[in-house]
């Protein structure tokens, strides 16, 4: 299973799981992979594998009808137009970690030492779960802001580490400050330095930066199946030729378009391409592939547009929050990506969970059969089904 990015969007993903969870008890993922807050919720489930696999799902419901915008960012102290300038202007001023981005994230790790453990420690569960035979191994994505690299840290058994000149893997019991480096947004959210005794002391920032290949680490550890669960809505053309803004595109438009780019539709582009590679090796003869072998890829995303579905919630964001996103022209976008990124609130949160789990419901025939059930069981009471 591979989680990608998307910030408070995932919470999407664990509506997913839990319609998964539901459905399929039996199955869960002996190799877990995540990027950014997928990252949060593949390292949650990895440190919760011994569990029966129901109550892990719903244990991260929870943690995610729990959370809150004050759990995550601080925007107490200097204010943050001034850190802003701050950060642009002297940036050899600033104090990591709480001021090396425009959001202090102090919240945040105390959150994820609270439902992983402490920093500078291994996360128990990990370790437990792969002497157990209960995980086979659980990769985390990290963009290293001091060499440029896209270092993914895996804790597992049975494989090889790969490196490549701009993406590598690092064999590692993973901590919560992998975690946090790799869900950390570049500029709103400060990097982690992390001192891993191979690679040596570093800075950390979110997976997604240099992501190119977000199925690799999936396909190296050995995987014969991937499931995706992206937060990203697929437009149709009419959608997506639709303009979002009519005048001078305000900074929040272009935040939003980069992010897209960055974070979310890269996924896309790697799922295309391994269809086309599957294509290829299955128009040779099996004695003649040379180890390579197809792999059946399924991807679950949301039915719609939870960006534009920000865009209808009123949040109740700290006063200064409100000022950076008048400051940015949140207001006038139809389509505030990166807002709902930020957007830990509880009308928003509780929606996309709501969708998540009527996405996995709708889908639950292809699911089936992607996971190999003989009889794909019947739709559930209540499911919502799609029109393909």
């Amino acid at each position: 299973m591979a989680l990608t990015g998307g910030g408070a969007r995932a919470a999407y993903q664990a509506g997913v799981l839990k319609g998964l969870a539901a459905m399929f008890p039996e199955h869960r993922p002996r190799i877990l992979t995540g990027v950014s807050a997928g990252g949060l919720n593949a390292a949650f489930l990895a440190n919760n594998s011994e569990m029966a696999y129901g109550d892990a799902v719903e244990r991260l419901i929870q943690i995610w009808r729990e959370i809150r915008a004050d759990e995550v960012f601080d925007l107490g102290g200097p204010g943050v137009m001034s850190s802003i300038a701050q950060f642009m202007r002297r940036p050899d001023e600033i104090e990591p970690p709480a001021r090396g981005g425009i959001l202090n994230t102090a919240p945040l790790h105390a959150f994820v030492e609270r439902h992983l453990g402490p920093i500078g420690e291994p996360i128990r569960g990990i370790q437990n779960a792969v002497d157990s035979g209960a995980l086979h191994a659980f990769a985390l994505t990290t963009t290293s802001y001091t060499t440029g690299q896209s270092v993914t840290w895996v804790q597992g058994d049975g494989f090889e580490p790969w490196d490549r000149p701009m993406r590598r893997a690092v064999r590692t019991h993973i901590q919560p400050e992998h975690v946090l480096a790799s869900a950390a947004l570049p500029f709103f959210f400060p990097a982690v330095k992390i001192d891993d005794a191979g690679m040596g002391p570093g800075w950390y920032g979110d997976g997604g930066i240099r992501l190119t290949a977000p199925l690799s680490p999936a396909l190296h550890l050995g995987a014969d199946k991937v499931l995706v669960i992206t937060t990203r809505y697929a437009r149709s053309a009419r959608e997506a030729a639709e303009h979002e803004v009519e005048a001078y595109p305000p900074p929040s438009q272009v935040l939003s378009v980069l992010m897209n780019a960055v974070f979310l539709d890269v996924i896309d582009r790697d799922a295309q391409t391994l269809h086309r590679i599957n294509e290829l090796i299955q128009a040779i003869p099996p004695e003649h592939r040379e180890g390579f072998r197809p792999v059946d890829l399924h991807v679950i995303r949301p039915s719609e547009d939870i960006a534009k579905l920000a865009a209808g919630i009123d949040p109740k964001l700290p006063r200064r929050m409100e000022l950076l996103t008048r400051r940015l022209g949140a207001q006038e976008s139809q389509s505030p990506d990166w807002l709902s990124m930020l957007l830990f609130e509880d009308e928003y949160v509780h929606r996309l969970i709501e969708i998540g789990e009527a996405d996995a419901r709708a889908q639950q025939a292809e699911i089936a059969a992607f996971l190999g059930e003989e009889t794909a069981p019947q739709p559930l009471a209540g499911a919502v089904v799609l029109d393909p």
